[in-house]
């Protein structure tokens, strides 16, 4: 960071402790964006409940080149704030999140969704827990019972459509997070 990063206790007492975290988080944030010119966080009460507990709200504001960065948890939309280290979690992910997009913007790619390839079960062996599936281009790869989503393998038969994602194996190409795919979709 170009400026100092700025900490701030509203309506509370400081803490060492509070202080280290968000000092520690802050710095990860310098190895997503390197450009960050300045980063300011405000930690507080949001009020005090008899039934809830005191409840914290997490301010962050990053200045980078042509852009300001505000990240806010705010325990109205999450009761599990109660904890302050979830809230600084919770606010530094999503202050993460919103730098990354930035970053993206800057180089001017899109995050982009691929869709998963499709195959077809081509072998199966129920009692061993295992499988291949056989891809448009004729790949045979392998997968695991563990590796089929949502219990689904007690319901492949040879033929079933399914989405995978292809990872390398010990013993070569192999699938995992593989979906059984609805009527609707087609090869």
């Amino acid at each position: 960071m170009q400026v100092p990063l700025q900490i701030s206790f509203r309506h509370m007492e400081s803490s060492d402790e509070i202080e280290a975290i968000v000092r520690q988080k802050a710095a990860l944030l310098d190895k997503f964006a390197d450009h960050i010119m300045g980063c300011r966080v405000v930690v507080e009460p949001a009020s005090q409940h008899h039934e809830r507990g005191n409840l914290y709200e997490v301010h962050i504001d990053l200045t980078v080149p042509d852009e300001e960065i505000a990240a806010t948890r705010e325990p109205s939309q999450h009761t599990q704030d109660r904890d302050i280290h979830v809230a600084l979690r919770e606010a530094f992910d999503s202050a993460r999140r919103q730098l990354e997009d930035y970053v993206r913007r800057r180089r001017g790619s899109k995050k982009t969704l691929e869709a998963a390839p499709h195959a077809r079960v081509s072998q199966l062996s129920p009692d061993e827990g295992y499988g291949f599936i056989e891809t448009p281009d004729g790949r045979e790869i392998y997968f695991h019972r563990h590796s089929v989503l949502h219990q689904g393998f007690d319901h492949l038969q040879i033929g079933t459509e399914v989405t995978f994602v292809e990872e390398e194996g010990k013993m070569g190409p192999q699938a995992s997070t593989v979906k059984l795919v609805g009527k609707h979709h087609h090869l």
